[in-house]
């Protein structure tokens, strides 16, 4: 989960707002934070504990909104897919100086390459977590060397001079929205944790995807926040890669790309793989030839990345949109968790129904003051 979470949507949407916002966007990130635990924990806790797929509770709570829901985090992964192409792209223009609509049709053939070819995909894996935890160890790194107003961030964590709606419903979607947190809880159920002897794992795992997100984030924030604090603009085309490259020098501009693509390439997979996982259980025919659908469900993206362009406002977008779906998803499976043919003798906590429906009503109200001004921009 937490990997799906900081991708180049992560990357660039932090950058951005931090510049937009500076030390303000740290009420944003702080209030993002506890919005992500408030859901999270309630997805991961009511799905491992009945053992159901989200697309499969939703249809047992009620016939046929499971295929609605399946509708919301299908159309969310594919906004998240086209985003993480343009990333790909992005992240080979560092590298290589590359159009970023070259770059994202030569990371769609070896995205596929690397889903054909399973050994592929596992290098690929290890590759980026350690290129990860790289990557922490820069912005640590840059965060210091950057020398940002920490106090006058902390300050404004807790009473900031403005707030962004926007941006908490892009920080919250980006990081919790669509198929992330499903992913998360699905990816336990397949590695046998259910039950409500697994509770106290569960939760703990649900906090801790939140909180590495949340370090991470913060860490960009603080490194992004004194390059701009020194009056320095930022590169509007990849406003991330220029950050380091004005901390770090040449050297960890290029690191950054090679971090940028490896992220991106790999939740292009993860994102496809998902998002097909949520049609499968619908019909025989697609569970067949489930490769083939994520096969095309990529190349469908790609289409679409260069055929749009400005992959930096599409990373911003997939967070947003994906935002939007949280509210209805996370109601489906609050209401579900009070059915006893559903959880048996399971209770849910009332605290955790509390937070959570707060979720629902904050991020309710905001997607639709956001769609006002969508609608009215």
């Amino acid at each position: 989960m937490a990997t799906s979470a900081i991708g180049p949507g992560f990357l660039t949407q932090t950058t951005v707002f931090t510049q937009q916002q500076t030390t303000a966007f740290s009420f944003v990130i702080l209030l993002s934070i506890l919005l992500d635990i408030g859901a999270q924990l309630n997805i991961w806790r009511v799905l491992t504990v009945t053992r159901y797929r989200a697309q499969d509770l939703a249809n047992a709570l009620m016939p046929g909104l499971g295929y609605f829901l399946t509708v919301l985090i299908v159309l969310g992964g594919l906004v998240f897919n086209i985003a993480n192409i343009g990333g790909c792209g992005l992240g080979l223009q560092v590298l290589s100086g590359m159009d970023t609509t070259y770059g994202a049709i030569l990371s769609c053939g070896i995205a596929l390459f690397i889903f054909w070819l399973k050994e592929a995909g596992k290098a690929m894996d290890h590759f980026a977590r350690w290129l990860g935890i790289l990557m922490v160890l820069l912005t640590l790194y840059v965060a210091v060397s950057s020398h940002p107003p920490v106090v006058a961030a902390l300050r404004q964590s807790v009473w900031p001079d403005m707030v962004d709606i926007r941006s908490i419903v892009t920080l919250v979607g980006g990081t919790v929205g669509g198929y992330i947190s499903f992913s998360g809880a699905h990816r336990l159920l397949d590695a046998g944790f259910g039950g409500k002897e697994q509770i106290g794992y569960v939760n703990r795992s649900a906090v801790s995807g939140i909180v590495i997100t949340g370090v991470m984030r913060s860490l960009l924030f603080l490194a992004a926040l004194g390059v701009v604090t020194q009056g320095i603009q930022l590169d509007g085309g990849n406003p991330p890669a220029s950050v380091f490259r004005i901390a770090a020098g040449e050297i960890g501009y290029r690191f950054f790309g090679v971090v940028m693509w490896s992220a991106a390439i790999t939740s292009v997979v993860g994102a496809a793989y998902t998002s097909v996982s949520f049609m499968k259980t619908f019909h025989p025919f697609i569970a067949t030839h489930e490769k083939w659908f994520i096969t095309s469900f990529i190349i469908f993206s790609t289409i679409i990345v260069v055929g749009i362009g400005n992959p930096v406002q599409l990373l911003i977008m997939a967070g947003a949109i994906n935002g939007l779906i949280l509210p209805v998803a996370l109601a489906v499976i609050l209401i579900a968790a009070t059915r006893k043919r559903l959880v048996n003798d399971y209770r849910h906590p009332l605290w955790m129904q509390i937070a959570g429906w707060l979720v629902v009503l904050i991020m309710g109200w905001m997607c639709v003051w956001t769609i006002q001004k969508w609608v009215m921009a």
